[in-house]
Parts: structure tokens; C-alpha cells; sequence
């Protein structure tokens, strides 16, 4: 088995060491209140390396024997896990051929010791956790390394030590396997944070939530998941405030239009709705959790070559196009000036030409559908299609030759001798009827209509159509509707 330990630390790089022990700068370190990411989450970016993953005391174990021939080697991985460190981080790497031997060499590589030239035999004694309860009795004996130790007879070590440093023995020189539990990524995330001082407003809390905002990213890459909805929440610190009496906790839910791993996109979403949230009371934690999620497909790219300077390729290559995508902005704009202020029309199986749209909430509206939703019902209510026929009096008004543009709702025309009238001049009709029965299943709005072109003096062209007498109402009076007008 082949191990490497790996460590973080937010303090500037160090150069490169030659050999088998490597670090890497990934950038600046970020600030001292932000802190590193957890450990879990850490742990879930070094599965991108290879599924088996754990930790060992202070250090994060990568067992690379199965995969690393899949990275072109032991160092090309460990190049590429330094090219790929979270920012703000380095990382100090070290190999060994067990995970005890990995970690007592990261030790010494960070406490600036020289490397023994014999392994394991010649490494300290203290860098042996199962041996630092017992170091001084062990000095006595006049043991300074792991060969000094392992050299003792087995049954009286066991006797006055325990049985652990024993074990630990045998592991370092491969006489019993690893028994380390590999990491395992949860379905669903949820962490919490404690805030290094209580916030006192709303915009507080998103400087706070960057860590959280990490470890979501790096959850959603280790479960290949795009995130489309995730609440934010955080515990009061009081229970009552003026006399009354506080709920435990407050919260704000995010949602997107596409699943995404934009961590700066969810960043501004938060930021937008923490602007608009008082809070009732101080905090000291904080809590982010995923409510839906979606498959990731990642990102497409373009056949076309990127763009080039003074040339207009970039509109046409798609990594090179400048800007934020539309559902980004329609989003940003909904969570700053709330969502019924922002709409877009959402066609409707309608054939009555006014109802074929509906305005709607533009957030969400391009969310992909989840397979249960693509789903057929079970139980639906079977709506008979609406009834569209042609009487053969005119040529038939073929769909090509709808109009243009269409009134939002349809205008009632003045009626002279039985004719419609526009602009205070009767129409001549040209083409018609078109005959359409629908929504006679829905009580009050039935559509009985005989819609025709028609034109006027000055040759302007219309799409009207007359009422149909239904059959309650026979003596009604004919009302002729202007419904669109042609270029």
C-alpha cells in the first residue's frame, strides 16, 4: 500500500523541497476569523482523488496503490493535488508505505528534521502516537526509535506497555493491515459555524458564511450534485426582548434557476436577500443546509476557438462571451426587488389567443424538471382537446398567417348594418372563418368564436372574430372583437 499525509496551513508558501515530500502555495492565507475549512470538508475534496480517504490524527490519509497509475504516477498525483489545493490554503505532502510511516515523516518534515535514511527503523520515538504516553519509561530503556522498540521482546512489551504500541508496531512494518474508516460524503449537507463574536446585523452574516459557502462546494464537487435551493439560518442569542417572547432561530431560503457550483453566484443571491433581513437578536451561529439538488452535467464547451483581441468571435464562442448568464441576473433582480417584480410569460395549452400565456415569477421558471415530475400521474382527469373547424365559406386562415401583434385582451367593435366597424368605417373580410370551440369545460368562459381577416378603407389588414349564439342564448346580439393587427 502506498499512503500519502497530507496537512493545511493558511500561512504564506514555503519553496518546494526536493524528494518525495512537496508543498504547494495555492494563494494568500485568508483571514484569521475566517479560519480553515472543517475537516470533513476537506476530506471531501481529496476524493477526487481517490475514494479511499481518511484521517489520522492531525492529518488527512490518501491510500493512492489502486489510482495512482490513473494519475501518470505518485508524483504527477501529487502534483496535481497540489495544483488544486482550496484556496487561500498550502498543503505539506509526504509519502510513506504505511499510513503510520506517512504520518511520522510529515511530522518530521514539518518540525524541519532530516529524514532517516532507514524507514521505519530510524524514525523518532515521538513521532509514534501510541508511543507518547510512554516516552520516558522508554528513554530509561535506552529506546530513541521504532527499531529500538520493535527490537524488545513481544510479551513483556505488551505486558508493561498495552497492547496499542504493540499493534502500532505491526502496522508500521505491514505485519497487520490498516484499519482506518474511510470517509464517507452524506447525502445531503448541513453544517454549522460558530461566529467568533456575536453579529448584530444581517450583512455580518454573509462575511461568516464564506466557509460555509466553501464546504458546500466542495460537497456538491465530491457528490458530482448542483445545488438549486439552500436555506441559511442562524440561533438568536436571546429568548425575550421587550417582554416578549423570540423564536429559537431565524432563516432565508435561496433558490436557482439552473443547478449550480457558482459559490459567488450563491454569494450574491445571500447578499442580496441578508440586505432586506433585520435580524431580532444577536447571533452566534450559524447554519447552512441543501434543500434540493440536481445531477451536475458541468459546463459546455465551445467547438468555436476563443475569441480574439479587436475581433467579435467571442459572441459567438461561448467561454469568451463577456457578462453573467440570464437566469444570474433574473435571479439577482428578484431577490433585490422581490419576486413579483420581476415576471416572464410562460406559454399555456390554450387555443384562445389571449390565454396561451401566463405571467409568472421569472425566477425558477427554467429550473429543469425532476424526474418524479416528469412522471406521468396516476390519477388525472382527462380534459377533452378543443374542437377547431373551418366552415367552408372563405379560404381557411392557415396558422402561418396569425397576426403579428395581438392585443392583450380582445377590443369590441361598434356594429353597423350587421358589419364591424373600424376607425368609423366598415371592414371588408377577406379570408374566414376560422371556427374554434374551446374551454367549454370550464363554467362561465366558453369560447365559441368565427375569427376572419379583414381589411379597411386604407388597406390596413385585421384579425377579428364574431361570437357564435350558443344555444342558451340565441336572441343575443352579434359582437364582433378585434383580436390582433397584421405589419
Amino acid at each position: 500500500m502506498h499512503w500519502i499525509a497530507l496537512q493545511w496551513r493558511p500561512e504564506p508558501a514555503e519553496p518546494a523541497v526536493s524528494g518525495e515530500a512537496a508543498s504547494a502555495d495555492a494563494g494568500p492565507a485568508p483571514p484569521p476569523a475566517a479560519g480553515l475549512p472543517t475537516p470533513e470538508s476537506l476530506g471531501w475534496w481529496a476524493l477526487q482523488f481517490t475514494p479511499h480517504v481518511a484521517w489520522l490524527d492531525e492529518a488527512l490519509m490518501l491510500e493512492v496503490s489502486a489510482c495512482e497509475r490513473l494519475w501518470g504516477g505518485r508524483r504527477s498525483l501529487m502534483r496535481q493535488i497540489a495544483a488544486n489545493v482550496p484556496p487561500g490554503l498550502r498543503v505539506r505532502q509526504v509519502t510513506g508505505t504505511t499510513s503510520l510511516e506517512a504520518l511520522a515523516r510529515l511530522r518530521l518534515y514539518l518540525a524541519g528534521q532530516q529524514q532517516p535514511a532507514r524507514l521505519p527503523d530510524d524514525l523518532p520515538l515521538d513521532t509514534l502516537s501510541a508511543a507518547a504516553p510512554h516516552l520516558q519509561v522508554l528513554a530509561r530503556l535506552g529506546c530513541r526509535t521504532w527499531g529500538d522498540v520493535a527490537a524488545l521482546p513481544r510479551g513483556p512489551l505488551v505486558r508493561r506497555f498495552g497492547a496499542p504500541l504493540r499493534e502500532a508496531l505491526d502496522l508500521a512494518w505491514g505485519l497487520r493491515p490498516d484499519g482506518l474508516p474511510w470517509l464517507q460524503v452524506p447525502d445531503s449537507f448541513e453544517q454549522r459555524l460558530e461566529l467568533p463574536m456575536l453579529a448584530q446585523t444581517a450583512p455580518e452574516l454573509l462575511w461568516a458564511s464564506q466557509r460555509l459557502l466553501g464546504a458546500l462546494r466542495l460537497w456538491l464537487q465530491a457528490r458530482q450534485r448542483g445545488v438549486l435551493s439552500i436555506e441559511l439560518s442562524w440561533t438568536l442569542d436571546l429568548k425575550r426582548l421587550d417582554g416578549a417572547d423570540l423564536p429559537r432561530s431565524q432563516q432565508l431560503q435561496v433558490r436557482t434557476a439552473e443547478p449550480t457550483q457558482d459559490m459567488a453566484h450563491l454569494r450574491r443571491l445571500l447578499g442580496e436577500r441578508l440586505a432586506l433581513t433585520q435580524l431580532i437578536a444577536p447571533t452566534g451561529w450559524l447554519r447552512l443546509r441543501s434543500l434540493e439538488t440536481a445531477d451536475w452535467q458541468g459546463q459546455t464547451r465551445s467547438l468555436l476557438p476563443p475569441s480574439l483581441p479587436g475581433s467579435h468571435a467571442g459572441a459567438w464562442a461561448g467561454d469568451g462571451r463577456e457578462g453573467e448568464p440570464l437566469h444570474h441576473l433574473l435571479e439577482k433582480l428578484s431577490a433585490r426587488l422581490g419576486a413579483p417584480q420581476v415576471l416572464a410569460a410562460r406559454p399555456v395549452q390554450d387555443h384562445r389567443p389571449e390565454e396561451r400565456q401566463r405571467w409568472r415569477p421569472a425566477a425558477g421558471m427554467t429550473r429543469p424538471t425532476s424526474p418524479a415530475s416528469r412522471r406521468p400521474a396516476k390519477a388525472r382527469v382527462a380534459v377533452p382537446p378543443p374542437t377547431v373547424s373551418s366552415a367552408p365559406v372563405l379560404p381557411d386562415i392557415g396558422t402561418g398567417l396569425l397576426p403579428a401583434w395581438l392585443l392583450r385582451e380582445p377590443r369590441l367593435l361598434p356594429v353597423h348594418d350587421g358589419e364591424p366597424c373600424h376607425g368609423g368605417a366598415p371592414l371588408r373580410r377577406l379570408a374566414g372563418p376560422q371556427r374554434l370551440e374551446t374551454a367549454w369545460w370550464e363554467s362561465g368562459r366558453p369560447a365559441a368564436r368565427d375569427y376572419y381577416i379583414a381589411q379597411d378603407a386604407a388597406g390596413a389588414l385585421f384579425w377579428i372574430y364574431r361570437e357564435r349564439a350558443s344555444l342558451a342564448s340565441t336572441e343575443a346580439p352579434v359582437r364582433w372583437y378585434l383580436q390582433g393587427i397584421y405589419a
